[in-house]
């Protein structure tokens, strides 16, 4: 079947399909930062960057956000629809944000994944991803 990937806009039916997407698939957690206004934000300060593709019939079928602070880029919510799984649509859309951070100049990118997240934890590191053991990420509030 044919997938058709976009740009992420912030959009009602983007917005509203996307938060409905991540909720019904395992592994996806929504926080604070998936409102509406916490999106329009991270899409205004990273245009371009983030997608969203669908199946013919219209149904979003995998997601990917991607932004950058200049030096670095982090991949966020990479969602595909677990009949879709296996058949490369989520490398593609991995593709799509490295072909815009390469012409950004933003050599590297980091992921944030669950430990609980099998399924996640294994596509990135059969898909070259390295587990850099020697430091983690901490996290408040502000």
């Amino acid at each position: 079947s044919d997938i058709n990937i976009r740009t992420f806009f912030l959009c009602l039916d983007h917005f509203d399909e996307a938060i409905t997407f991540w909720l019904s698939t395992e592994g996806v957690t929504v926080n604070e930062s998936d409102s509406r206004d916490a999106i329009a934000q991270f899409l205004v300060r990273n245009p371009g960057l983030s997608f969203i593709a669908r199946s013919n019939d219209g149904d979003i079928v995998g997601t990917v956000m991607c932004g950058h602070n200049g030096r670095a880029a982090q991949i966020y919510h990479l969602t595909v629809a677990a009949n879709m799984r296996g058949q490369g649509l989520g490398k593609q859309l991995v593709k799509k944000c490295f072909e815009k951070l390469q012409q950004e100049n933003i050599p590297r990118c980091n992921i944030f994944v669950y430990n609980s997240n099998q399924q996640g934890n294994d596509f990135w590191l059969n898909t070259g991803w390295q587990d850099p053991k020697d430091w983690r990420v901490l996290q408040k509030l502000v």
